[in-house]
């Protein structure tokens, strides 16, 4: 084996996201001589990015004062606010909108083209941007320090040899790393556990937001628009609610997130999204549409007190990948943006990780997250507790002498012998997606069939025997693009996984309740390309 190939860099950032974007743009602001380089799995800059997305422009505005003047090619100011109670599957009330969901002086969005709109603005200030490279694996000093990323290496078969197109990937080195690689992050999750980051915490918790994007006949869409809705089709004790928000040229973006902490072994997210899609205060703006794009993406919910130790010797953890989302605001990307620009100022004062964990917790990114940090694991008891707690929560700004408490997603999970499922009511479904699959190819993903699988289970024994046996496989309802199979009959029976499927969402990742698959990198510039999600 030859000598791997190096490159160096003051600076390493890993992920093109808002929140390593605005890190880079800023870094180079404010100390232009620093050699930043910003690696990016994804085949282009936000081809991997999946977000509602509303944002608070204020850390923009800061980051970039005239950005206003050559805004993203969508990017709607929000005009009017909606807040729905769906009672079931025709009934549906509006509800006064919550103060933390006021959107006036927002914008919707698409996050994917507002990072693919931010990639130019960070490669005029010099910063070197490599999409379609994953780093694979963190390297480490003689100190045990890390000192960069090693990129993977491409033309690897499934049975680990080399193809005739195989490149060996290179090191990436650099004194400092700052891993921005977004919720749920493959190297931020294995360096959290290396370093013991989150020992001081409560676990993190997360949900699956499912979005799709339509194109509508003429005269439909009332751009500026934001609807949220709670309720059906989730039974009262699970915790979720849907988006709808239009956009320009007759189109509207619509989602559906729910929680993973989740009981139900039976539940299928996908499906509840679909079912949302079909009533009554929903379905007749969407007939006669047609999909243009559709992913999902694991979304990190824990907010306050599952915030793990944001630095370690030679890298700190910024935006989702420390897990900066406000849930009751459904937002993240000022939180992103305003962390990676605080990042910059203390990596461009200091030029080292320490001190990054203690200065992100004085700041207002935390402060935001503080006040906010009973209302999520307030729904643990349900919707209408959870109601109440919000109100109350939100009359006492957050003041209450308590801190609630986060359980991990997976441990929630109710054994089928243990658990009576709901009786949902759902309905016929006829808009599309008409499966799983048929979802899928709206996400435009690409893997070669031909290389190693990303989803790694340890033992798939556990899968034939004790998983089906307590909770009837739930990989293969939780995973929204039909990624897990239970086929054969009998003693040929077997687990099959469809990895060219993959959206890349880490779900199973982290619902399985056994914790025994691990989600990789796959080759770089595989996955979901998704358009202006």
């Amino acid at each position: 084996m030859s000598e791997r190939e190096s490159m160096e860099y003051d600076v390493v950032t890993v992920g093109a996201g808002p929140a390593g974007l605005a890190f880079a743009i800023r870094l180079k602001q404010v100390k232009p001589e620093l050699r930043v380089c910003v690696i990016e799995k994804a085949s282009t800059v936000g081809a991997q990015i999946l977000s509602g997305a509303v944002i608070e422009p204020e850390p923009l505005n800061e980051l970039l004062p005239e950005w206003g003047r050559n805004p993203p090619p969508i990017c709607v100011p929000v005009t009017h606010d909606e807040f729905w109670w769906l009672r079931d599957k025709q009934r549906a009330w509006k509800l006064p909108t919550p103060p933390q969901m006021h959107n006036h002086g927002n914008f919707i969005v698409s996050l994917g083209a507002l990072c693919a709109w931010l990639a130019p603005q960070a490669e005029a200030l010099g910063v070197e941007i490599y999409p379609g490279f994953a780093a694979a694996e963190p390297l480490f000093d003689a100190e045990g320090a890390v000192c960069g990323v090693r990129i993977g290496d491409m033309g690897v078969a499934r049975d680990g040899s080399h193809k005739p197109g195989y490149t060996q990937g290179i090191d990436i080195r650099a004194p400092l790393t700052v891993l921005a690689e977004g919720c749920r992050g493959h190297l931020s999750k294995r360096l959290i556990a290396k370093f013991a980051l989150d020992r001081d915490c409560d676990p993190q918790t997360y949900g699956i937001g499912i979005k799709e994007l339509w194109q509508l006949p003429a005269g439909r869409v009332a751009p500026g628009t934001v609807v949220h809705t709670i309720g059906w089709p989730l039974d009262p004790a699970t915790y979720g609610g849907s988006f709808l928000y239009h956009l320009d040229r007759d189109r509207v973006a619509i989602g559906f997130v729910t929680g993973l902490d989740y009981e139900d072994p039976m539940l299928s997210p996908f499906e509840a999204f679909q079912q949302l899609k079909h009533h009554p205060r929903i379905r007749p703006l969407l007939e006669g549409g047609q999909i243009v794009s559709a992913g999902a993406r694991a979304i990190v919910e824990g907010g306050y007190q599952s915030l793990p130790k944001c630095e370690m010797p030679g890298a700190i953890l910024i935006g989702d990948a420390a897990g900066l989302l406000n849930v009751p605001k459904i937002k993240g990307t000022h939180q992103a943006i305003r962390s990676g620009m605080l990042a910059a100022e203390h990596v461009a004062a200091t030029g080292r990780a320490e001190g990054w964990d203690a200065r992100l917790r004085a700041s207002r990114v935390v402060d935001e997250l503080r006040k906010v940090r009973n209302i999520r694991p307030g729904f643990h008891r349900g919707l209408w507790l959870g109601l109440l707690n919000a109100g109350w929560e939100t009359i006492s700004a957050g003041h209450s002498p308590w801190t609630l408490k986060n359980r991990a997603d997976h441990a929630a999970l109710r054994r089928v012998d243990r658990f009576q499922p709901p009786l949902r009511d759902w309905v016929e479904r006829t808009l599309p997606p008409r499966d799983r699959l048929a979802g899928v190819y709206f996400a435009s993903t690409q893997h070669d069939e031909d290389q190693p699988v990303h989803l790694r289970v340890a033992d798939t024994t556990v899968c034939l025997t004790r998983c089906a046996e307590e909770y009837r496989n739930p990989c293969t309802r939780f995973c929204p693009a039909g990624v897990y199979e239970i086929v054969g009959d009998g003693a040929d029976r077997r687990l099959q996984i469809n990895a060219a499927n993959c959206v890349h969402c880490k779900t199973c990742d982290i619902k399985d309740p056994y914790q025994i698959i691990d989600w990789v990198t796959p080759e770089g510039g595989s996955g979901p390309n998704y358009q202006n999600l």
